[in-house]
């Protein structure tokens, strides 16, 4: 396996919007970088208290049990996407509107804790997806959301996805 093909994407491989999220992600082999990552998802979300769950730090904010469930979504949707255009599907794949999925996804009426098994399991299946990529499978490029991505622009993008959200908790939530 190339660990150059995995390494961090250019620009032109993604859209701008997508930049912070890749910009927090470190250098290296993304599929070691996800790994790393598993492991500080499991520990800083596995030490959030129970009765933090319901807290938003702003009226109009998704509370932490909320936050976490989009995080779940996201990680699913990065995966799904990666997969199409590993696997050299040119279907162009629409965007998804985040509130709409965190209005209905009912993370409130859930515990904390089961939102955060749930959010290391998806997280070991985004891995093992990645690890188990071929080398051509990484410069494959298709449209989500009408901009133009690489399977390893997605891949840097779920992992700073999850950093992004792992600051603001730390941050915002639980400070």
């Amino acid at each position: 396996m190339s660990t150059s093909l995995r390494a961090r994407p250019d620009a032109g491989e993604f859209p701008a919007f997508y930049a912070k999220y890749v910009a927090l992600v470190p250098d290296g082999d993304i599929v070691t970088v996800h790994r790393a990552m598993a492991e500080e998802l499991r520990t800083a979300l596995a030490a959030i208290p129970e009765e933090k769950g319901g807290f938003r730090y702003a009226e109009d904010k998704w509370t932490v049990r909320t936050l976490i469930g989009h995080m779940i979504d996201a990680e699913r949707i990065f995966a799904y996407r990666a997969l199409r255009l590993a696997r050299g599907d040119a279907t162009p794949l629409p965007g998804f509107e985040e509130n709409d999925f965190a209005k209905t996804a009912g993370s409130d009426s859930r515990t904390v804790a089961d939102l955060v098994s749930e959010m290391v399991a998806v997280r070991d299946c985004t891995m093992r997806l990645f690890a188990s990529l071929p080398d051509e499978a990484w410069t494959r490029r298709g449209t989500v959301n009408n901009g133009d991505i690489s399977v390893r622009a997605i891949a840097y993008v779920s992992a700073g996805h999850a950093a992004h959200h792992l600051q603001i908790l730390r941050e915002l939530y639980l400070a």
